[in-house]
């Protein structure tokens, strides 16, 4: 790979690793250049996952101490994130390079729409999840209401249902997961972005983790493809950005990081339709 190209892929991994670090989608930058520079799709997300895995290993070291005071209500919902997240992955090896040609634009097109509209979604559905809510209260009465309000949301079934679900997408695609995440955990627990931004940060270390890990072993037992001096240029940036970058992207305007996504990602399908 030309150093022009691992260059442009530092640079966009330290901005990948900032965004990751405030609201999700920094792969949206780093895997549609990889798609550009005409790496096969597969090979191209597997690079990307191990690579990008290092923004969440900043953003959650960042995050430690709020992540410590929930520590103890979250194991089921770790488990099932890594299981489903590994699942995710094998899928991606499993898939026919030819159906990657389609799949890959496809699932850029949906996360694109995903960081467009997540405001929009988000409230739609939260909106439907609290008169559900209200309707349980109306029902539900005396000590097993009280004892539902201790319980910790992250404990919820739903929760762990949808982010199960979610983590399967997370381990075969990883781009725009951590919008959906802050979705599922703003919907289910109630509370605002920047409270659940942590356990997002925790969760897609999680899938990256799990999907990275399947990759790493497919590489040497089977050999599959991934392009290690790209990971690295990645992997280097996204660390940097991950922990060092996080207070800026947060302090720029969020109509900004989604404008520079969605240019990035639009050029990308752009080289892969011509």
């Amino acid at each position: 790979m030309e150093p022009l190209s691992l260059i442009l892929l530092l640079a966009l991994g330290t901005l990948a690793g900032a965004i990751n670090a405030a609201v999700g989608s920094g792969s949206l930058l780093t895997l549609p250049v990889l798609l550009a520079l005409g790496i096969p799709p597969g090979v191209a997300v597997r690079t990307n996952t191990i690579g990008i895995l290092f923004s969440t290993i900043g953003s959650t070291y960042g995050y430690r101490r709020e992540i410590a005071q929930e520590k103890g209500n979250l194991r089921p919902l770790l488990l099932v994130t890594a299981v489903c997240a590994t699942l995710g992955a094998l899928l991606l090896l499993i898939s026919p390079a030819q159906a990657l040609d389609v799949v890959v634009p496809v699932l850029i097109i949906v996360a694109l729409a995903m960081v467009i509209f997540q405001k929009r979604l988000t409230a739609f559905l939260r909106d439907r999840q609290d008169r559900r809510s209200a309707r349980r209260r109306t029902v539900a009465e005396g000590p097993a209401t009280e004892a539902a309000e201790q319980r910790s949301p992250y404990r919820s079934p739903g929760l762990i249902a949808a982010m199960g679900g979610a983590s399967v997408y997370g381990g075969y695609f990883t781009a725009a997961q951590g919008v959906l995440y802050l979705g599922i955990l703003g919907i289910f627990t109630g509370r605002p972005m920047g409270s659940v931004n942590s356990i997002k940060n925790l969760l897609s270390l999680v899938v990256n983790l799990a999907a990275a890990t399947v990759y790493v072993i497919a590489h040497f037992v089977l050999g599959v493809e991934i392009l290690w001096l790209a990971t690295a240029a990645i992997a280097v940036g996204a660390l940097l950005g991950g922990y060092f970058g996080a207070h800026l992207a947060k302090r720029m305007p969020e109509w900004l990081l989604r404008g520079i996504i969605v240019v990035v990602a639009l050029v990308a399908l752009l080289r892969q339709v011509l």
